[in-house]
């Protein structure tokens, strides 16, 4: 299924300057996988020692937070929008 990611600004560079990349998938972890295929450096910025999301990295499908659905098993279907925000801090 073809999937669309959204790629934050600062992580841009890792997908040649690219804000979306295509990918092929029929879940979030398998889409971030390709991700990490077609442009290295995504997996080491994206996700700790233990494979799971850093906490500072939202990831959304459409507009649901993959924490509060399936994680990375969650299913996504042909033509889905998958964003990666890196969290922001400040006072």
């Amino acid at each position: 299924m073809a999937v669309t990611i959204r790629i934050p600004t600062q992580l841009r560079p890792l997908a040649g300057g690219n804000a979306t990349v295509q990918v092929e998938a029929g879940t979030v972890g398998s889409a971030l996988a390709d991700l990490e295929a077609a442009h290295p450096g995504f997996s080491e910025r994206i996700f700790d020692d233990n494979g799971e999301l850093r906490r500072f990295v939202n990831v959304f499908v459409a507009d649901e937070d993959i924490r509060f659905l399936e994680g990375l098993d969650t299913p996504v279907a042909d033509k889905s929008t998958l964003s990666i925000i890196p969290a922001v801090a400040g006072g």
